[in-house]
């Protein structure tokens, strides 16, 4: 019986992708938490949202650390190090050694730390060069969670997310519906009764053509992928106007997800 989550991450835990009524993000953390509320009895059940889009490793470790420590909650979620890891040359090796380092504090005070790996990225069309480099690092956190008794939010193995109906139209974060699969495959991972199979298949889609890919592609390119390297060759990020969500009602949640739904 969980009573205290506290999410640790970057854009992924922040939900973006998954907008709400009020243009704020939802996010698989927000709905793994009522997932979680609804097994405690009413208003007995604290939740905390530290994530922040665009954070490296050691700027979730500085920021948000410190404050999920002190929360000393009795489980936290902690997703860090992809930011990292598709910048070039990187060293899976190293960024896991660091975040080891933030498993090992986050270990000392709360109940349980939930970590995750992360996707299989072969349909993803700037990063599946990468593919290697993250099963790699995917390697390290499965070691770090054998080391440290933590759950894996496995992400490389839960095959309903390889539909691009579970990512959004950047193609870089997921969709209502993939952060919902996301949110049930925490629940699996935590041995949890969920309401709903994340593996379920998606109804069929019509066939595309060529050409329907291609402009599809051509519109990507345009609006997504050109302003991504502009802010990294400016060395922008995403997040650095943005202020974490904090403490978060599992009601009110519940209403903003059932508004969009």
């Amino acid at each position: 019986m969980i009573g205290s989550y506290v999410a640790v991450g970057d854009s992924f835990t922040e939900g973006v992708g998954d907008l709400g009524p009020d243009g704020a993000f939802v996010g698989w953390a927000d709905r793994f938490a009522v997932l979680l509320a609804d097994r405690r009895p009413e208003g007995d059940f604290k939740y905390t949202n530290l994530a922040v889009r665009g954070k490296l490793l050691d700027q979730i470790v500085q920021d948000q650390l410190p404050q999920a420590v002190e929360l000393a909650p009795d489980l936290v979620s902690f997703c860090a190090g992809g930011n990292d890891i598709i910048r070039p040359g990187t060293d899976p090796d190293e960024v896991a050694e660091r975040f080891e380092r933030a498993v090992a504090q986050l270990a000392e005070v709360a109940g349980t730390v939930m970590v995750t790996t992360g996707f299989d990225t072969r349909g993803v069309l700037v990063l599946k060069h990468l593919r290697g480099k993250i099963a790699t690092y995917n390697g390290h956190v499965r070691a770090i969670a054998d080391r440290y008794g933590c759950p894996v939010l496995d992400l490389w193995s839960l095959k309903s997310v390889q539909d691009r109906r579970a990512w959004d139209s950047d193609r870089l974060h997921l969709s209502p519906e993939g952060h919902t699969r996301v949110a049930l495959r925490a629940g699996q991972a935590l041995g949890l009764e969920i309401p709903a199979d994340p593996e379920q298949p998606w109804p069929p889609l019509p066939p595309r053509g060529t050409l329907d890919i291609r402009r599809d592609d051509v519109q990507w390119a345009r609006e997504y992928l050109v302003p991504w390297i502009g802010r990294r060759l400016r060395g922008e990020s995403s997040g650095d106007h943005v202020t974490a969500k904090g403490t978060l009602s599992p009601d009110d949640i519940k209403m903003r997800i059932a508004s969009v739904a």
